[in-house]
């Protein structure tokens, strides 16, 4: 819905009657007209005599979705009421947050992604394709038209929730994106935009897939890629400046240098760079308070080297630069902290140059020096590094072997393991094998849920941190979109990751055994926690360039401010002018 023109003003005018406004997702109200909405309206005869609240909609919903059989099915019935009804859609997942949130998301969002064409019934956004470059002008400002939007989610579905290149489906993922700044971080979904570039696919199933509703060509690269996506960035300058451009699911080759690109000239944000690393990174400050050790006194393996490693590599080394006490680590002293390792173990100046990803800077590339010829496996490396943070994102199952656990703890008391990779079948280790190989010592985060460990040695359970990403995206993407930031920098994104650590369980209950962060059903009030730290930080940098709002300082009335300008889904009144909103 829109909101209103005052916080006490509930009324809304719009300028759709009859079946033109009940098939408005946005006004869409179904059984929830009211009488007097219907006259004006021209919906007498079109709908049922009764009149439901919201929570009868909502509950009658409930019991509809859970006589889905299946959970790809259950995404199915969500997707068709979304596509009717936006409140009330919004309104039964906010009352089951965590019982749906893997349905709209990973796992299964993924399943609907890579059946995308075959089950196709309706569009959900802007879809861009090269054949169609020069009249991409003209079709964004369609998308646009009317609204200025605080939220554009974009992403070229080269590299989607662990299957890889899923072409014109990835506008499903965009879209999902959006739906969880919705969800929990207040976004209007009326502002909000989803968006594919879709510039052919490498995907051979999808080639040969007669239904396949895509550009039918191999992916687009080099200049011809690049101009592309440089034209689709212009445009949002130049018509929604405003707005925050999140990039989601591009491939590595493609992921860090484009947020290199256009980092500094518009608020750009990438979550598999940057929202895995912030949240990691929020886990490790955690871990850290209870070690009560300092970041830049880690010893910190990486074991996986991709997109997300590095991310985390790169959002760790920063932190580690901005939190020095005097300030004087630079680059190369924070990037020593670091040993990363891929598939062809250490990554030191002795591999040859193509075993070396382009993406990897020299101040992470272990010197001769340093290392000698030894063998580089991971026990090796453990064994010479004596780490104190081990984190994987290999998605290599087991990789964090009983041997490499043990010896590791032998020169740390408590190990900070993080075995990040998704699914739960390409985990280097479970949270229970951990805990058992390191006499109960290990803090764990991991990258999907786990169950509660038994911690025989006190008679409790060790509680598992899940690195869940949407814990921090949508406060950093809040924060960024209330305070009108002209970029998302790096001390925004560190404020973001210390006011959640500040919240694990671990640290707000003095117990070792707590979580390192918080509870995935805690991430509406956790996300408008980070998006004040970030709208201070936004300040402090002097790249906020919203005039309405208090001083940060104040911090009472940023909380009010920021407050009022949350999206709820509840219904407003209407009235019928046929100036209205469209």
């Amino acid at each position: 819905m829109s909101s209103p023109s005052s916080p006490d003003d509930n009324t809304v005018k719009v300028g759709l009657k009859g079946p033109t406004i009940l098939n408005n997702p946005r006004f869409n109200k179904g059984s929830a007209f009211t009488r007097d909405e219907r006259d004006q309206l021209g919906l007498r005869g079109r709908l049922p005599f009764a009149v439901d609240t919201l929570e009868e909609q909502t509950e009658r919903a409930y019991i509809q979705y859970q006589s889905r059989e299946s959970d790809l099915l259950k995404n199915s019935f969500l997707a068709s009421l979304k596509s009717q009804n936006w409140t009330l859609y919004y309104s039964l997942l906010s009352k089951h947050l965590i019982e749906m949130f893997p349905i709209v998301y990973t796992p299964t969002e993924a399943d609907a992604i890579a059946e995308y064409s075959n089950l196709f019934r309706r569009s959900e956004g802007l879809y861009l394709s090269p054949p169609e470059f020069d009249k991409m002008e003209e079709d964004f400002l369609d998308a646009c038209e009317g609204r200025q939007l605080d939220l554009i989610v974009v992403s070229d579905a080269e590299a989607i929730l662990g299957i890889g290149d899923q072409g014109s489906g990835g506008i499903a993922i965009s879209a999902a994106k959006a739906v969880i700044y919705t969800l929990t971080a207040g976004i209007d979904p009326a502002k909000a935009l989803a968006v594919t570039l879709d510039v052919g696919t490498n995907n051979e199933k999808l080639l040969d897939n007669d239904l396949y509703v895509g550009y039918r060509e191999k992916r687009v690269r080099g200049q011809k890629y690049d101009d592309f996506v440089d034209k689709f960035v212009g445009l949002v300058k130049k018509h929604q400046p405003n707005c925050l451009l999140h990039f989601e699911d591009f491939g590595v080759t493609n992921a860090q240098r484009l947020l290199a690109k256009y980092r500094d000239q518009l608020p750009v944000f990438n979550d598999d760079i940057q929202g895995t690393g912030a949240v990691a990174l929020a886990a490790l400050q955690a871990g850290i308070a209870v070690t009560k050790s300092k970041l830049a006194d880690q010893r910190i393996i990486i074991y996986g080297s991709g997109s997300a490693g590095l991310g985390i590599a790169r959002q760790l080394r920063d932190a580690i630069k901005l939190e020095s006490e005097d300030g004087k680590i630079d680059d190369k002293e924070a990037s020593s902290k670091f040993w990363l390792m891929d598939k062809h173990g250490l990554i030191k100046k002795s591999l040859e140059k193509d075993k070396i990803r382009d993406e990897i800077e020299d101040d992470f590339i272990r010197s001769e020096d340093d290392w000698g010829s030894e063998e580089n496996d991971l026990l090796t490396v453990v064994k010479k590094v004596k780490p104190t943070v081990l984190i994987g994102t290999s998605t290599q199952a087991g990789a964090f072997t009983e041997e490499v656990v043990k010896e590791m703890s032998k020169h740390v008391d408590r190990p900070i393991i993080f075995p990040l990779s998704n699914p739960t079948k390409k985990c280097e280790a479970t949270p229970k094998d951990l805990r058992q190989w390191s006499n109960n010592k290990a803090l764990i985060s991991t990258g999907s849920p786990f169950d509660p460990v038994d911690n025989p040695d006190e008679g409790k359970k060790y509680v598992v941190a899940e690195c869940n990403n949407a814990l921090i995206y949508p406060g950093l993407g809040l924060g960024a979109i209330l305070s009108r930031s002209t970029k998302m920098t790096d001390s925004m994104i560190i404020a973001g990751s210390k006011r959640l650590s500040e919240l694990a369980p671990a640290l707000t209950k003095k117990d070792p055994n707590e979580s390192l962060l918080p509870d995935f059903g805690d991430a509406p009030k956790v996300n408008f926690e980070i998006a004040l730290s970030v709208i201070k930080a936004s300040t402090k940098d002097k790249v906020s360039r919203e005039d309405t709002m208090p001083n940060p300082e104040n911090e009472e009335k940023l909380r009010e401010w920021a407050s009022r300008k949350s999206w709820e889904p509840k219904y407003m009144e209407y009235k019928y002018d046929p100036e209205g909103l469209k």
